[in-house]
Formats: C-alpha cells, structure tokens, sequence
C-alpha cells in the first residue's frame, strides 16, 4: 500500500499515526452509531482518547465549523434573499445544523486528531 498523505487519511477517517486503521466503527450516515469510535487503532494499536476529556477541544473545531457555516448561509441569505425576516433565517439555518452534525462530529475529531494533537505519522507502521 503506497504512502497516504495527511489530507488523504484525515478525509477518510484513518489514524493519524499509521495512516491505514479506521478511526469510526460505522459510516456517518448510520442511523445509529455515527459517533462509535475504536477506542484503539485496528492496525497501530495508538488510543485515540489520549486521556479523558480529549476530545473537549474538538468542540471548537466543530464550533468554527458551524459557525463558518451559518455565517455563510446568513449572508447567502441576505444578499440573495433580499434581508427576510429573522424566523427565515432560523428556519433555514437550524434544519441544516442539525443535517449536518453527524459529519461535523466526525470532521471535527478528524481534524482535532489529525491537525492539533501532535501526532506524528510513523511512516512503515
């Protein structure tokens, strides 16, 4: 298997040290389980919940993306929309946060692991 770079394994849910085990049991759009992680790499054995708490600044990372998000479509709304009135823009805007928080659970602690934590890749792992 050739080397995966660190875009690669973060858009497919892999280990930020071995690049090749899954991080997620089930795939996002599973009605249930979306959020069952291995508690140790299949293939490297690295804990991805390095103490308890970890993931706690993972909620920033999904805070700025759903932010970004809301920011976006506020302004989408506003410029294309013509201003409507503020239940437009909560009725428009809440529905898609909630679509979205199961992949933005997972990019998030994706992200979080990937980019933050300081884990380093062990290349031949």
């Amino acid at each position: 298997m050739g080397d995966v770079s660190r875009l690669q394994a973060a858009l497919k849910g892999l280990c930020p040290k071995c690049r090749q085990g899954k991080i997620f049991k089930k795939p996002f759009y599973s009605p249930r389980g979306f959020d069952e992680m291995y508690e140790l790499c299949p293939h490297c054995g690295l804990r991805y919940e390095i103490e308890p708490g970890y993931f706690i600044g993972a909620m920033y990372v999904s805070y700025a993306i759903s932010g970004g998000i809301a920011l976006v479509m506020g302004f989408l709304l506003f410029y294309l929309g013509g201003d409507p009135e503020g239940w437009v823009y909560a009725a428009s805007i809440a529905p898609v946060m909630i679509l979205i928080a199961p992949i933005n659970f997972r990019i998030s602690r994706v992200i979080w692991l990937h980019y933050v934590a300081g884990i380093k890749y062990i290349k031949g792992l």
